[in-house]
């Protein structure tokens, strides 16, 4: 979209409130007839009695109270309009951050792999408050200022249609001027915006990865790389105030000054007999309140350029592709899965995936092991309808995956990652996940897990809160924690993704007969490095680079001899290795 698209997208929002809008305008109305009234008013003074030497006592005390009158009902009525304006532009940025949220949350995982949390924060956050001073500053006070520049220049006519000449003059100038203003003012602001965005961004990477950071010694790198960033948006900034020191009160006062001279030389030209003294200080009044209004909307366009550069980004995001999900909202029945020569890649021109194909039974048990950056994580997030194969078909209880709902996938698969994350909330929230879910089913998931008698011991139970440093939970916690989450549901199909790598033995048994337990109401797929945990899986299949190079039982692997024989022994060359270290110690 170009600039002028952008602008009326943002402006149509402010018709969603028509009753709101035409209450302000008839505020803004009112207030500028005000406005013009006082000069007004004070010209009939000078003109009609002062000039005449006539002083009658009841027109002059109507005058009083008619200028007084009209200067209070002014600012009350620019201040109803203020407010009712602001709530108007209030509204209006809370609908469009609801919007980018929602759009952001529902678009596809691709849509992340290649941008930075921070910098996806700061853009929503930064460019909101954009927008909001786009509708409160920029609009209202191009409202404000139109309305009084109108009334200004109808009462001028009426006075002098002469002298409302000369003023006229200026306005073209001035657009002329607002004009080449924006031109020069577009790309520095931009400028700014994008070196502003990825200022906040760093700041919150390396807020998150500041154990890494400091782990790796690499403070002076990031500190050059900040300090970097925050030179050249200080470039953009000089360049911005060098262009706003030109163009915003000097010019504009130069144009006042000239119509200025212009109406004493007219007047001076023509005597007082044809334009009045009070004709005079009427011009000149509202000159001057039309100056004012021009140079508050020059110093707004700085405003305005930052509101369509963070319009036009806030778009992209409501914009952006939207997950796509199937119709069928059919509840999964089977945990059967099928997977027929499936083939996927995150740029399209890398393959991670190469023709995989593999069949469990409802109720089976398929393990996926490999080295780092086999494909294994990858097949889980395409099982879990996170991203859609490049070609090949994936079935879930005989149903194409792609044809099932957003509400069906989510029900009847359910993934536990090796890093899962933690809500700032109760421990029952943290299970629960805001579902309709019973305390009763929140601790029979937690005793599956062997996590129900660490609970109850805590201050609080449930109620305990997490992430406040009151209770800090280990990772082999966390991922139990996760794993009870699923639990909560029993869906028909249970993806493991490294989900006891970071508990102990002890624990690991445990959660492995309460799964073995489950077997015959769900279907489940583990992703594991620790060979000994998979090895009563229905079918183990051992991925490389992206390939399927081995398929079946622990015994007929190991009769093989192939790499999933060497991953075997690897490790348990590497347990006999640790054994004798801690039999030496003792």
């Amino acid at each position: 979209m170009n600039k002028r698209e952008i602008l009326k997208r943002l402006l149509n929002y402010l018709f969603e409130d028509k009753k709101g809008f035409a209450i302000a305008a008839v505020f803004l109305l009112i207030a500028a007839a005000a406005d013009v009234s006082g000069p007004w008013l004070i010209r009939i003074f000078l003109d009609d009695y002062v000039s005449k030497d006539h002083y009658p006592a009841m027109m002059l005390w109507a005058l009083a109270i008619g200028y007084i009158t009209v200067t209070i009902l002014s600012g009350f009525l620019h201040y109803a309009y203020g407010i009712r304006f602001s709530r108007i532009a209030v509204s209006i940025v809370q609908t469009i951050r609801k919007k980018v949220y929602a759009s952001i949350i529902n678009q596809p995982l691709s849509a992340f792999d290649y941008v930075p949390a921070g910098k996806l924060v700061s853009r929503v956050t930064n460019d909101t408050e954009s927008l909001k001073e786009l509708y409160v500053q920029v609009v209202a006070s191009f409202l404000q200022s139109l309305a009084l520049i109108t009334a200004m220049l109808t009462a001028m006519y009426l006075l002098s249609p002469t002298l409302t000449l000369v003023v006229a003059i200026l306005l073209p100038s001035v657009v002329l001027v607002m004009y080449y203003y924006q031109r020069r003012s577009s790309d520095p602001y931009r400028e700014s915006r994008d070196l502003l965005t990825d200022i906040n961004g760093v700041m919150s990477e390396s807020i998150q990865g500041m154990s890494l950071i400091q782990l790796m010694g690499q403070e002076q790198r990031f500190s050059e790389r900040f300090a970097s960033l925050n030179e050249r948006h200080l470039g953009a900034e000089v360049r911005i105030v060098k262009i706003n020191g030109i163009f915003l009160r000097p010019l504009i006062d130069l144009l006042s000054g000239i119509a200025l001279v212009s109406l004493v030389a007219i007047f001076g030209w023509q005597g007082h007999e044809v334009i009045g003294v009070g004709v005079l200080y009427a011009f000149i009044s509202y000159l001057g309140r039309v100056t004012e209004p021009l140079i508050e909307l020059m110093q707004r366009l700085s405003l305005l350029q930052q509101a369509i550069m963070a319009g036009e980004r806030l778009f992209e995001l409501m914009d952006a592709k939207q997950h796509q999900y199937g119709e069928d909202d059919a509840p999964i029945a089977r945990g059967d899965i099928n997977v027929s020569d499936v083939n996927f890649s995150y740029d399209g021109t890398t393959p991670v995936l190469n023709n995989i194909s593999v069949s469990v039974k409802e109720g089976g048990f398929l393990a996926l092991v490999g080295h780092t950056g086999s494909g294994k994580s990858t097949l889980a997030s395409l099982l879990m309808g996170f991203y859609p194969p490049s070609s090949g078909e994936i079935q879930l209880g005989g149903r194409p995956i792609a044809s099932l709902s957003q509400n069906a996938l989510r029900n009847g698969i359910a993934l536990v990652q090796q890093d899962p994350h933690v809500l700032p909330s109760s421990f029952r929230d943290n299970v629960t996940l805001g579902r309709n879910v019973s305390d009763e089913a929140v601790w029979d998931a937690l005793g599956l897990v062997d996590m129900a008698d660490y609970v109850r011991e805590l201050p609080n139970a449930l109620n305990t809160l997490l992430g406040t440093g009151d209770v800090s939970l280990s990772a082999g916690q966390k991922q139990l924690l996760a794993l009870a989450r699923v639990l909560v549901d029993k869906p028909r199909i249970l993806i493991l993704d490294e989900a006891t790598a970071n508990i102990d033995s002890g624990t690991e048994e445990r959660v492995q007969q309460a799964l073995s337990a489950l077997r015959h109401t769900m279907t489940i797929v583990v992703i594991a490095h620790r060979l000994s945990t998979i090895a009563d899986a229905d079918n183990i299949m051992v991925l490389h680079r992206g390939h399927v190079e081995e398929q079946g039982t622990h015994q007929v692997l190991l009769a093989q001899q192939g790499r999933y024989w060497q991953m075997y022994q690897l490790q348990k060359t590497r347990a006999h290795l640790k054994e004798l270290e801690e039999q030496a110690r003792d």
